[in-house]
């Protein structure tokens, strides 16, 4: 029989929490309620605590052990958020916590972890994706009788989940508001089955959607499948929803209240993360990015409705500004590599400036070795344009200039290796 999480088991959790979290505001943005023509609020759960919702489910999940249980420990595996929702609930609480992360998360959100854990947390770096790390914290708490404290397929942490929408509908109300539309990150699917759980029962009307990485849409492929369905690979770079297998009660609540999912390419999160820092100050992480980058998606569906986006997190490492800058200009558009022959001789670089490039269009990367003996050699060259529609008659006058030349951008595996 399915087991659905009630509005009941929510409101239970939250009364568990209010004196725990904070309660992140609730603000309307006004560029963005501009751009698209509509009244946009961001839930701004970068703000809590421990700067993501996870915190919610983490210590809800975990205050609901007995004391038997609690002496005993506990284990999770996370790429980070959930990791420091468990360590700040049992250092709290303390109670004893292994937790498992994989090699690739960020040097930013393992010294997080530390910090909020301190002396009740070990962290344990192994496998290269979440779906890795969980099989091994699993197989970890099985032998050593700890309690395993599932990220998101787990009743207690959706409820703990579901108290963001709480949250937001409480404010709504305040002002006299119904939200017409609900954006969420989804990864493994806790904050969303929350969000449908309550919602359902407070706000039929508001249609709640979820957001996935296009290189991780895993709820996607799992509902056209119409059972739980494992990727077969993801790609890492929204490492808060990077998760190849969604969980099965996070399955079943999508499956039964779901408007619909989105699933948003990794340039246009980068795109929207800028977009959040320069013009709101908002420091998102990719996951956290999620939901605002998918009303472009729907910005004709939008205009003159009340739509809720939840800043689901701000764990953002300072040191990957620059391959989400990267990342975001490939996307747009404007940033543009190619492979090509240079004859070796004096003036060639002066020839393929004045040749090929535009008058708004600048040089960013230029790599060559002379070779001895050759009347010719490759050079890797990087174009920054400045407007996207100047990119054919680029690629035109690349062409001019070598007829055999590669585009890199065009080429990932190229790209991967040469830039």
């Amino acid at each position: 029989m399915e087991k659905f999480v009630t509005k009941t088991e929510i409101e239970k959790a939250y009364q568990v929490l209010k004196p725990i979290v904070k309660q992140t505001p609730l603000e309307k943005d006004l560029y963005l309620s501009k751009k698209y023509n509509c009244n946009v609020y961001l839930k701004r759960e970068d703000l809590q605590w421990v700067r993501s919702f996870k915190l919610r489910g983490a210590y809800y999940a975990i205050s609901q052990l007995s004391k038997e249980q609690m002496k005993q420990g506990v284990t999770c595996a996370s790429a980070g958020n959930h990791a420091q929702g468990v360590a700040y609930t049992c250092a709290t609480l303390a109670i004893p916590a292994t937790i498992f992360m994989p090699t690739t998360t960020s040097a930013q959100k393992i010294s997080q972890v530390e910090f909020f854990g301190g002396e009740m947390v070990k962290v344990v770096l192994t496998g290269d994706t979440f779906d890795e790390s969980a099989f091994a914290a699993s197989a970890f708490s099985k032998e050593k009788g700890s309690v395993f404290i599932h990220p998101f397929d787990d009743p207690a942490i959706i409820a703990g989940q579901g108290t963001v929408g709480v949250e937001i509908n409480t404010d709504l109300d305040k002002a006299g508001i119904k939200a017409d539309y609900l954006l969420a990150a989804v990864g493994g699917g806790g904050l969303i089955s929350g969000l449908l759980s309550y919602f359902k029962e407070v706000s039929s009307t508001t249609k709640v959607i979820g957001v996935e990485p296009s290189g991780a849409a895993s709820m996607e492929l799992s509902l056209a499948q119409g059972s739980v369905t494992t990727l077969s690979e993801i790609d890492k770079f929204v490492d808060g929803a990077a998760v190849g297998k969604v969980g099965q009660l996070n399955y079943q609540h999508c499956k039964k209240w779901i408007y619909k999912m989105i699933s948003v390419e990794e340039g246009a999160v980068c795109s929207t993360i800028l977009d959040l820092y320069t013009k709101q100050a908002i420091v998102a992480e990719p996951a956290g990015a999620l939901s605002v980058a998918a009303l472009e998606a729907m910005k004709e569906e939008l205009v003159g409705k009340t739509v809720v986006c939840v800043i689901s997190g701000g764990n953002n490492d300072i040191n990957r500004m620059q391959e989400i800058e990267e990342r975001s200009l490939l996307f747009e558009g404007l940033k543009h590599y190619f492979l090509v022959n240079f004859p070796q001789r004096p003036g060639a670089l002066k020839e393929f400036v004045n040749v090929v490039l535009g008058p708004n269009d600048d040089i960013t990367k230029f790599e060559y070795t002379k070779k001895v003996n050759r009347g010719s050699g490759p050079v890797i060259i990087g174009i920054l344009l400045k407007e996207k529609s100047d990119a054919s008659e680029l690629e035109e006058r690349v062409r001019s200039f070598d007829s055999s030349y590669l585009s890199i951008n065009k080429n990932p595996m190229l790209y991967t290796l040469l830039v």
